[in-house]
């Protein structure tokens, strides 16, 4: 029993010495590269997320005022997009930090801006390019996408995005409801009248409170469809 133990020893001490440096190199590796990663993200990821943050602070502040302002507020909207002294605009932003979720945002501050101030092409440049898990903000994004999209007379994008807009977050009644009429409307105005027949059923089905629910009563009518059909 002795001597068999005694062999048995020998042979993992011979395996061990056969595969120890490889095993010590792979380990080494595996040390080097986490010790890398934890580095980078504490130095250079979470720094860059913070400075990217502060600066996108003055956008945020900015791009609020201007949505809340009775008519286009065309300098404040140039403010968000570019600038100035030292503050950063969303499009230096966006170049300065790319891949942080202060970057993503400032596309849609951008898209936002573009849209107000007529730029349409931009619009949709910016605002297909964000995208959040935060449902109502994706709502608004893909909402103006469709307003951009109607603007530059491309009518199946725009009702595309209306629709999407509707149902990312069919929570919020108010704007769901009028993304859907939009689409309704859109289609019905590009002779589609069987597609905006079915968009405005699903509106009154949906959204039975809604004051768009009225609306879709009146054209349903008018396109000689019960609204109980």
């Amino acid at each position: 029993m002795a001597q068999n133990q005694v062999l048995s020893g020998d042979k993992f001490l011979d395996t061990w010495n056969r595969i120890q440096k490889p095993v010590l190199t792979v380990l080494s590796i595996v040390i080097i590269v986490l010790a890398g990663w934890f580095g980078y993200k504490k130095f250079v990821t979470e720094p860059k997320e913070t400075n990217a943050n502060n600066a996108l602070a003055a956008v945020q502040a900015a791009f609020q005022q201007a949505i809340f302002s009775p008519t286009v507020d065309t300098a404040t909207y140039k403010f968000v997009l570019n600038g100035e002294g030292v503050n950063k605009g969303a499009l230096s932003i966006i170049r300065s930090y790319s891949g942080t979720n202060a970057a993503n945002l400032a596309k849609y501050y951008a898209g936002e801006s573009y849209l107000r101030l007529g730029d349409y092409n931009n619009a949709v440049k910016y605002l297909s390019d964000f995208s959040t898990d935060q449902k109502q903000i994706q709502m608004m994004a893909y909402g103006s996408l469709g307003d951009a999209y109607s603007e530059l007379k491309k009518n199946a994008e725009a009702i595309d995005y209306y629709k999407k807009a509707a149902a990312q977050f069919e929570d919020d009644e108010v704007n769901a409801s009028e993304f859907l009429y939009r689409a309704a409307l859109l289609s019905e105005v590009s002779g589609k009248t069987q597609d905006a027949v079915t968009l405005y059923k699903e509106l009154k089905d949906k959204f039975p409170n809604s004051q768009y629910s009225i609306q879709a009563d009146k054209y349903l009518n008018r396109l000689q469809v019960q609204p109980n059909e």
